[in-house]
């Protein structure tokens, strides 16, 4: 059986200009404003959304992972605008969402802010609503369990750290000892890379050791995160082997600083001694208006023990 999860990240969707008021802009909020104004509405646009929407669906991908950064500045109107572009992508059940940072510039109640999402970060047991209690969240689709983590935290201006919590950290054992006793390809969703990368500490996961060491304890087949707006790909430890991490481009970015706008398939199937993980890298061209091959790669993984 084989199983394909299109992997999508930081699409920070342009905002509307009634969709943002600097007069109701707390201080983070405000610089966030600035800083869009000055230079990442030329990065983050409208352009590459037909082309990425039609690259998607000639992959038809049987899920599809949002790994956060959906918005820029955590205002409710936003929140909404995308409630209505995930509407319109199909249903929540073949969709999963996790937040990054800029959904959590500013502390917005659940009912305006992330719960506009609750339907993408609900698990198959359902649960708590609300705060970090949502989180992990375990969805089983075919071969996969998809587990989402929010590393989503309100920090000081300047910051883009994110935290798990021990509490999350905890829950996220326990699943993942479960998924690994019912033989499905673990696929963990987090925003900020577990790794230290471009940006040092003040753009890093600030509980990466801690997550890194319940991974090498209970193991998973893939990690897949956001953030940095790169096509990346590190190795972790686990019990049973070395764990892929990967990390993707802005999903709107227009341009090649750090990277334009990408996307990667992952295509999953299972053999009698492995599973076996392809992964197809789409990269926009700007020049075509059109998403293109930029690489593929093979991985061959060890079954959980």
């Amino acid at each position: 059986m084989s199983f394909s999860l299109a992997h999508l990240s930081d699409l920070h969707l342009p905002p509307t200009q009634t969709d943002v008021s600097w007069r109701r802009l707390n201080g983070k909020q405000f610089l966030a404003f600035l800083s869009w104004r000055r230079k990442r509405h030329r990065v983050h646009t409208f352009q590459p959304m037909a082309a990425l929407l039609a690259d998607l669906a000639s992959y038809a991908p049987d899920h599809i992972a949002l790994t956060g950064d959906l918005v820029n500045f955590a205002l409710p109107a936003e929140f909404r605008a995308v409630r209505q572009w995930l509407d319109q992508r199909g249903a929540p059940t073949d969709i999963s969402v996790i937040p990054g940072n800029h959904d959590l510039t500013a502390q917005v109640s659940w009912q305006d802010g992330l719960g506009q999402w609750d339907a993408w970060m609900r698990g198959d047991a359902g649960g708590a609503r609300g705060g970090a209690e949502c989180f992990p969240f375990l969805r089983r689709r075919g071969p996969l369990a998809l587990i989402g983590l929010s590393t989503a935290v309100t920090t000081r201006v300047f910051s883009a750290a994110g935290q798990l919590g021990r509490p999350q950290l905890d829950r996220l054992g326990k699943l993942l000892a479960e998924t690994s006793r019912e033989g499905l390809f673990r696929v963990v969703l987090i925003h900020h890379p577990p790794v230290m990368s471009r940006g040092g500490e003040r753009k890093a996961l600030r509980d990466r050791a801690a997550f890194c060491a319940v991974l090498k304890r209970q193991g998973a087949e893939l990690v897949l995160h956001g953030h940095h707006h790169v096509t990346s790909v590190v190795g972790l430890s686990g019990p049973n082997g070395t764990i892929p991490s990967m990390g993707v481009p802005a999903a709107l970015a227009t341009t090649e600083k750090p990277e334009i706008a990408g996307w990667h398939l992952h295509r999953i199937s299972r053999t009698n001694a492995c599973w076996q993980l392809t992964t197809l890298v789409r990269r926009y061209d700007s020049a075509s208006d059109s998403f293109r091959q930029a690489a593929e790669w093979t991985i061959d993984l060890p079954l959980a023990q």
